[in-house]
């Protein structure tokens, strides 16, 4: 059932650096160490790149600190995604009452268009942060981090998402540990312990009054209702989240999943099943694939009904004990009710005494 963090890396062909086929217009910009942009960031290093764009550690000349400018492609259709993401970003800043509040999430520090020789690209200021979750897990491997951590670490994630979904009307869609990155200079050299983790990334999400049904989620840790093809809420957050936690104590995966095709929702589904029960038959039939996917009385038609419980994976599977395996189960198994409207909140997940022993 489960599958490795590690293993997902080594089969997954990941490049080393942008396509430089892309360098071109409507592509990425050309930065050059020692490069200014504003009179005021000097490009001191590159910390990496995604699709739309590519990431560098600059220094501020103004405020006298380092930042990350993030450049995105020239794409037009790129650019105007990228408004939603300021929006976003600049929302939650403004929301944000405390300190505590605002080192919740990455915080933009500036944002300017610029324009190069591959046309006119929209560029983010942000604060500087330290490794993801991810690579914090790499270093870990199986049997994952430290359980200390991993309550520490969901206890700030619970409390983000709480912030987000309540007092900022946003839904992340892609919590997941390469999202959640650690603070530089909360650990030391010896310990991990305390760790400070942000939100990063706000580039997938949307305010939570607007009505979706759209795929979302990095395939691991998608929910239910997105796999059926239902309209969602911010409770898809906290499937990701208890899938996330999973992977941190464990280093594997749930629910792994290998593809984004929708061809593939039925063996995600059948996996969801066998872990944690079988979709209620509202849900089923309100999926607009049901007859394809469901029998009449609310079964998966092509999967065997075979059931592997939480408990059962981390006794066996992961050899934990059995006190510490019951505890993490009862606390993950409400974040991960199918129906969204029985999975708990993020202010109720913090409730859970697991999170506080």
């Amino acid at each position: 059932m489960s599958k490795p963090i590690e293993e997902y890396r080594e089969n997954f062909i990941e490049e080393q650096q942008e396509d430089p086929k892309l360098y071109c217009f409507g592509g990425y910009h050309p930065v050059h160490i020692g490069g200014t942009f504003c009179s005021r960031y000097i490009v001191c290093s590159k910390l990496g790149w995604g699709t739309f764009s590519t990431v560098w550690k600059c220094w501020d000349q103004r405020d006298q600190r380092y930042v990350a400018l993030k450049i995105l492609r020239s794409e037009s259709k790129i650019g105007h995604a990228s408004l939603l993401e300021m929006k976003l970003l600049e929302h939650s800043r403004d929301c944000a009452v405390s300190a505590s509040q605002k080192g919740k999430v990455v915080q933009l520090l500036d944002r300017f268009m610029f324009s190069g020789v591959n046309g006119t690209h929209v560029c983010m200021v942000f604060e500087i942060v330290g490794i993801s979750l991810f690579q914090l897990l790499r270093r870990f491997g199986n049997p994952g981090i430290p359980l200390t951590t991993v309550k520490s670490i969901m206890r700030q994630v619970l409390e983000a998402l709480d912030y987000l979904h309540v007092t900022c009307g946003i839904i992340h869609t892609d919590i997941k540990p390469e999202n959640i990155c650690v603070v530089e200079n909360s650990t030391s050299q010896y310990s991990i312990d305390p760790m400070t983790v942000t939100i990063a990334d706000l580039g997938s999400a949307i305010w939570a009054d607007s009505h979706n049904s759209c795929l979302i989620q990095t395939s691991s840790y998608r929910a239910p209702e997105v796999l059926l093809e239902l309209e969602f809420g911010p409770k898809v957050d906290i499937w990701s989240a208890a899938c996330m936690a999973y992977a941190l104590a464990t280093g594997y995966f749930l629910f792994p999943a290998s593809s984004d095709d929708l061809s593939e929702a039925e063996v995600h589904l059948a996996r969801i099943v066998c872990v944690v029960g079988d979709v209620p038959k509202e849900m089923a039939f309100s999926c607009r694939r049901s007859r394809k996917i469901f029998t009449f009385d609310g079964k998966l038609r092509c999967f065997p009904d075979i059931k592997c419980e939480i408990f059962e994976l981390l006794t066996k599977k992961c050899k934990w004990n059995s006190s510490e395996a019951h505890r993490f189960a009862e606390f993950l198994l409400p974040m991960l009710a199918i129906d969204p409207d029985k999975r708990v909140s993020a202010k109720d997940a913090l409730k859970h005494p697991w999170l506080h022993i």
